[in-house]
């Protein structure tokens, strides 16, 4: 997970740290006796007992499908990185590829109690995260008093809201497909949809423009294949991170895109008013556009935003 060659065509332009600003270490944990693997990127020089970032992927995806390129400049800026696959994901273990947010937000919380056991480390802990994931770290800081900042970029507030504005059609055969997933799994009988896929397929992201926008991501070297568990629809549906954000006691970024279709920026400008100490960046961008295109205006708000955070 080292690789510094260009592995996704959405990345090939990017302006990356040079090798000597920093260090990588792999990482390992275990979750309900299975094993998550991650990557921790340390700062280079004099930076010591650094802050630490967790990060894990979006919907459906693998920690190399742009987010080393992220963790590189956070590293390079002073702040440790830890990204890491979800079990069932990468090179973690499993291989149900189920998106299942229960179990997603429990891997981060293992990451969180593993980094507690590395040494060198500084105590401030940040949760990041982007669209399914930037979900996920904001119902953990509503959880959890040992979060110091939090960063979700493009995040799904609302699955609900999403799935329904898809139209009626979309959740009666996303219902009924996750039903016969459900039961028939057990017996050899599951069924698979698409992660993504185009605005009339069946699959858990189809919003115009999509598709390309995350298949440009892809490692070219990954075994990942775009499908999940259907029963994974039903998991999502009901998930509403955005209601939990009055609970949420440290310092928070959202960073929103003008131009995403999946997440619009006006609920989460709305969203964000419940924030208690919320910054809200609405930037020209779509909803992975963040990870390419628009890298460096997004990588640079994120950083301003640790700098005053974390008084660094």
């Amino acid at each position: 997970m080292t690789r510094r060659d260009p592995v996704n065509r959405a990345q090939r332009r990017l302006d990356r740290p040079p090798r000597e600003r920093f260090s990588t270490r792999d990482l390992a944990f275990d979750v309900d006796g299975e094993t998550c693997r991650g990557t921790l990127y340390l700062p280079s020089g004099d930076d010591d007992d650094p802050p630490v970032v967790v990060m894990a992927p979006g919907l459906g995806a693998e920690r190399s499908f742009g987010y080393p390129a992220i963790a590189e400049r956070f590293a390079d800026a002073g702040y440790a990185a830890f990204c890491f696959d979800y079990r069932g994901f990468g090179d973690s273990d499993g291989d149900s590829r189920l998106v299942h947010p229960g179990r997603q937000r429990a891997d981060y919380a293992g990451a969180l109690d593993r980094l507690g056991r590395v040494d060198a480390l500084g105590r401030d802990r940040v949760l990041w995260g982007a669209s399914l994931s930037g979900g996920h770290v904001l119902t953990l800081a509503a959880d959890r008093r040992d979060v110091d900042a939090v960063i979700a970029v493009t995040p799904l507030l609302d699955a609900r809201a999403v799935t329904f504005a898809r139209g009626g059609r979309y959740v009666v055969r996303s219902g009924l497909a996750g039903l016969r997933d459900l039961l028939g799994h057990r017996f050899g009988r599951g069924r698979t949809v698409p992660i993504v896929g185009g605005t009339e397929e069946l699959a858990a992201i189809t919003e115009p423009g999509t598709k390309r926008g995350y298949l440009d991501l892809v490692d070219r070297e990954s075994a990942w294949r775009n499908e999940t568990p259907a029963r994974s629809l039903l998991r999502l549906v009901n998930y509403r991170p955005g209601e939990r954000l009055a609970e949420i006691r440290a310092p928070t970024l959202l960073l929103a895109g003008t131009d995403d279709s999946i997440v619009p920026v006006e609920s989460v400008r709305a969203a964000a008013e419940a924030l208690r100490r919320g910054t809200v960046v609405s930037m020209p961008a779509d909803h992975f556009s963040p990870f390419g295109a628009d890298f460096e205006p997004a990588v640079g708000h994120q950083l301003s935003f640790l700098r005053d955070a974390l008084d660094r």
